[in-house]
């Protein structure tokens, strides 16, 4: 217990030393220990206490909430993404090598603030998830998607720590621009059987979250090859995460679209042959041309599959 405490001492030293002063303060901020317990908690309770609450209940029918939750999102999202061009983007930052700006600069503390509610807006996707366990759509609760949602907070809680700003934000630009897509996808989607016409641009949707992450993988291990004065082991932190959830979302993207449906085949009946013949009386039974009952002997030892 002594060591960990002195652990524990040691890392959050480490934090008041090398963190940005400017977002040591703020909420959720001063360790990253409350954010893991948020994120174990977030599992905890779409993998295990969610279906568990649900497991004798009928699913909740909650469709208005799910058009106003995503309409929401879609503008939080679309927020985001322009907080994040007015932070650098649009006109200040290079996409080549883009340095943490610390200093109290305007633009500079914009983005600062643009990175923490980018930071936030991972909590309040922890609802999708919530949402699919209350309606009993636990097949959406898939492993790709508890790794994202359950990843991001603690990820993204680094880089508001350590570089509010510069190179990184990429990630947040091109992942906010991809939500207000998302969403309105999901929002479109909630209001019922009417808008599946619509709704045709699914498969598409998953193509662009994989763009999205290789445009990442890209821009962010281009600074293994220049100089540039951003933190290398950000560069790795930020590309192995895309790298991740590219070949995560690959791989959904094959087990949905790419893979052939296979028909199902019309189950044959069994036959089991008889080896050997009862009695003199039934075999005199065949040989006379008289059954004495062995034809419905016989039609009785055909076996159907269970379930005809």
């Amino acid at each position: 217990m002594a060591l960990i405490l002195q652990y524990i001492n040691d890392m959050q030293g480490f934090m008041d030393k090398y963190g940005d002063p400017r977002t040591n303060q703020w909420f959720l901020m001063s360790s990253p220990i409350p954010t893991f317990l948020i994120c174990l908690s977030y599992v905890y309770l779409v993998k295990v206490l969610g279906p568990r609450f649900m497991e004798n209940r009928k699913p909740f029918e909650l469709k208005n909430v799910l058009i106003v939750y995503n309409f929401l999102q879609v503008l939080f999202s679309a927020w985001l993404f322009y907080e994040s061009l007015m932070g650098g983007w649009l006109k200040y930052y290079s996409l080549r090598c883009q340095p943490v700006d610390y200093s109290d600069n305007p633009v500079a503390t914009r983005m600062v603030h643009a990175c923490w509610w980018y930071y936030f807006s991972k909590f309040t996707e922890f609802f999708d998830t919530i949402f699919f366990v209350l309606r009993k759509k636990f097949d959406h609760v898939s492993t790709l998607h508890v790794i994202h949602h359950g990843v991001m907070p603690m990820s993204v809680w680094f880089g508001v720590k350590f570089t509010p700003g510069g190179h990184s934000t990429f990630f947040g630009l091109l992942n906010t621009f991809v939500h207000i897509i998302m969403y309105t996808y999901y929002m479109l989607a909630a209001m019922g059987p009417q808008m599946r016409r619509y709704l045709w641009w699914k498969k598409y949707l998953t193509t662009l979250q994989m763009v999205q992450f290789i445009g990442i993988m890209v821009h962010a291990f281009q600074l293994l090859f220049i100089d540039c004065d951003y933190p290398r082991a950000f560069v790795w932190w930020i590309g192995m995460h895309a790298v991740m959830f590219f070949f995560l979302f690959k791989d959904f993207y094959n087990q949905s679209y790419s893979k052939p449906k296979v028909r199902a085949k019309s189950p044959q009946p069994v036959t089991t042959e008889i080896k050997e013949v009862y009695k003199n009386g039934l075999k005199n039974g065949y040989t006379n041309g008289h059954t004495n009952g062995a034809g419905a002997f016989v039609r009785a030892r055909t076996v159907l599959p269970a379930g005809n």
